[in-house]
């Protein structure tokens, strides 16, 4: 069957096994290859009923089934993994055939892969694959860059596969060129970290603060899930708060270690937020969440430091705090789309990027992991102002952060004075109130800098770059 599959799949474990099905599902001829070929002989004997598949076990006979020009997709693990597959592969393609890497690398290997590739005549294509495992085989958020030449060939097949928003649109779209589908991939992955630790603060506090037990709060989610806060992060929240251990007969959550793990893409968005100079304060809050809890000795120590006594609120008090975490969430939620929307239109002028940010907004709005309800909203606010500087900048956005201001300020000031650890909101209400500020205290920063090191400073009442002698006669000069 040389020259008959439309398209390969290499590296079948799970997402890539599943990505494989999800094409023969959808109609396409799929060669199939795996470095250890018993994986290979073992989809196409468990799933070879759901379609189309060639199996294939050394790279020469992957790439003799596949139909020119040749589009294969590489799911093998980040890293030195994936530069060995690429060049085994490459040598065997002739120009204008197209490698898809679909897993979760670092945007600047893309970038590389890509230009080297592109001297030899071959397409290379960084995408971003976002849904986990059920994801992968019923239909992803796609987030393919490279050139527009290969978005061509590959683009339909790619929307095929895809999940569907509510309106019927296909979750994937060309990103950019180069590096631009895993600098997405990773601005989404950082939004993941802080929805979630948003959600875990959430917990907590009606936890800790209001007394409600987990199935309680399960069935506060899942209230919250009807409303403005429906996402699929919100509907399985509920549904590990439920959940009870067999072995124990506890609820699930007492039983897990409070050890919380990461692959990489959340520090990622923060290292390059920093080189970028964005301010993702909300990501990084979840980030560094993360990484504190697993400091298991440090931590024990800190058990031993003061605080306030463990309390909690009057039943009648509680509800109403239930109400204002609530909007404590939504609020915080918007901040940290707004850091990430922030970052991509930041790496889109670094990078010599064209963002479509309504189009990427679009595409999340199923399959991935932060798909939401008020995604729609966000691609409507992106289609009206394609240069819309921040979601805060849209009216309606702005007015319902505005609305629950209040209550999310209550929420801090209860977590502050219980003592519970609410990084998440405090830190996505201190950005809401630096932007309202009409005067920050970066001012005195820049007299400090200018003391101690001549860095020099700016007049807000003339133009030009000015320096005080500080150690001489205090007079100021301009620089030129």
């Amino acid at each position: 069957m040389a020259g008959t599959a439309q398209i390969g799949v290499t590296g079948l474990a799970v997402m890539g096994r599943n990505l494989a099905r999800n094409f023969a599902r959808n109609g396409y001829s799929v060669a199939v290859h795996n470095r250890t070929a018993s994986r290979t002989r073992e989809l196409v004997e468990r799933f070879g009923d759901e379609g189309t598949f060639v199996p294939a076990e050394s790279a020469e006979e992957f790439v003799a089934a596949l139909e020119r020009p040749r589009r294969l997709i590489i799911m093998v693990k980040a890293g030195a993994p994936t530069d060995a597959v690429i060049d085994e592969f490459a040598a065997l393609l002739e120009p204008g055939d197209i490698i898809v890497d679909g897993g979760n690398a670092h945007f600047a290997d893309t970038r590389r892969r890509e230009a080297a590739l592109r001297e030899r005549g071959l397409h290379f294509v960084g995408s971003g694959i976002s849904g986990g495992e059920e994801g992968a085989l019923l239909g992803p958020s796609i987030m393919p860059g490279g050139s527009t030449e290969s978005y061509t060939q590959l683009g339909p097949m790619l929307e095929a596969i895809a999940a569907k928003a509510p309106d019927g649109s296909p979750c994937c779209t060309h990103i950019g060129s180069d590096g631009a589908g895993h600098f997405v991939k990773m601005v989404h992955n950082g939004i993941e970290y802080a929805d979630m630790q948003l959600i875990a603060e959430a917990y907590d506090l009606l936890r800790r603060a209001a007394g409600f037990e987990p199935a309680e709060i399960a069935d506060t989610f899942r209230g919250w899930n009807t409303g403005r806060l429906d996402s699929y992060l919100i509907e399985i929240t509920a549904e590990v708060l439920a959940h009870v251990d067999a072995a124990t007969g506890r609820p699930f959550i007492d039983i897990v270690a409070d050890q919380a793990e990461q692959k990489g893409t959340g520090r990622w968005t923060v290292q390059l937020a920093l080189d970028l100079g964005v301010p993702v304060n909300g990501i990084a809050e979840a980030v560094f969440a993360r990484s504190l809890s697993g400091h298991a000795e440090l931590r024990a120590v800190g058990q031993g430091l003061a605080g306030p006594a463990p309390a909690t609120l009057a039943p009648d008090e509680a509800e109403r705090f239930a109400v204002q975490v609530e909007q404590a969430l939504y609020a915080s939620k918007v901040v940290s789309y707004t850091q990430g929307f922030h970052q991509m239109q930041a790496a889109a002028a670094e990078y010599g990027w064209s963002l479509d940010l309504g189009a990427i907004a679009g595409i999340w709005r199923g399959g991935c992991i932060i798909r939401a309800a008020f995604l729609d909203r966000i691609t409507t606010a992106y289609a009206k102002d394609p240069q819309l500087p921040s979601l805060l900048a849209d009216d309606r956005f702005a007015d319902e952060v505005g609305g629950a201001q209040e209550a999310w300020r209550a929420v801090v000031a209860t977590a502050t004075r219980l003592g519970i650890p609410a990084p998440g909101f405090a830190t996505a209400l201190s950005y809401y109130d630096a932007l309202r500020a009409e005067r920050l205290p970066a001012a005195l920063t820049q007299g400090q800098r200018d003391f101690f090191g001549a860095h020099t400073y700016r007049r807000v009442d003339r133009e030009g770059v000015f320096h005080t002698r500080w150690s001489e006669d205090r007079a100021e000069v301009q620089n030129d």
